[in-house]
């Protein structure tokens, strides 16, 4: 059976550095997500994002979408079938509410891996050397959306793996562990009927 990684948790806690580490140590694909905001410069379709226009957008099948910025953005069925086609096991990063529609939507296909970070102070750090102002940083971490993604969803209780991501090393152990598990379930059959 296919599966499917949603890597959740609030801005900084290592969502992307997850998304790599099993990308770069086990092959999981990422899926690529569609937007219709303009390319950046070292940005490539089909490799950071499928970048669209506002018509080409609609011509997918979203498993979940957000306006933001005057832009949209969404992830397809077209695009999880793509990363599928590569690596029975590919992984993407959401905010929580996309991980809810994952779950609802894909059932058992979906592997909830959430992040945390003990303190807020270690999450600001990360923001700050990623070169985010301080301005910018405060703005998000006054958002609701960061409010909402600091705490597990009730939907997603007794589904997800929670890893405190303080300590590389040990965060490391603790995917290697996880991934081991979903390799694993991707062996197995679901029963029909």
């Amino acid at each position: 059976m296919d599966k499917v990684i949603v890597i959740a948790g609030p801005t900084g806690s290592g969502k992307t550095t997850v998304a790599d580490y099993l990308y770069q140590k086990y092959g999981v694909i990422k899926v690529i997500t569609h937007t219709t905001r303009p390319k950046r410069k070292n940005e490539q379709s089909g490799i950071d994002y499928y970048f669209e226009t506002d018509e080409t957008f609609d011509d997918n099948h979203y498993l979940e979408q957000v306006q933001y910025s005057y832009y949209r953005y969404g992830s397809s069925y077209e695009g999880l079938r793509r990363a599928w086609s590569k690596n029975p096991i590919a992984s993407i990063v959401l905010d929580t509410a996309g991980a809810v529609t994952y779950l609802k939507e894909l059932g058992a296909q979906v592997e909830i891996l959430f992040l945390r970070v003990n303190e807020e102070k270690t999450l600001k750090d990360r923001l700050l050397k990623r070169g985010d102002s301080l301005e910018a940083i405060q703005k998000r971490i006054d958002s609701p959306e960061y409010r909402r993604d600091m705490q597990l969803p009730e939907e997603l209780q007794g589904r997800a793996t929670v890893i405190n991501n303080d300590d590389w090393e040990h965060t490391k152990q603790k995917i290697d562990q996880f991934y081991q598990r979903v390799k694993e379930a991707t062996k197995k059959i679901p029963n029909e009927g």
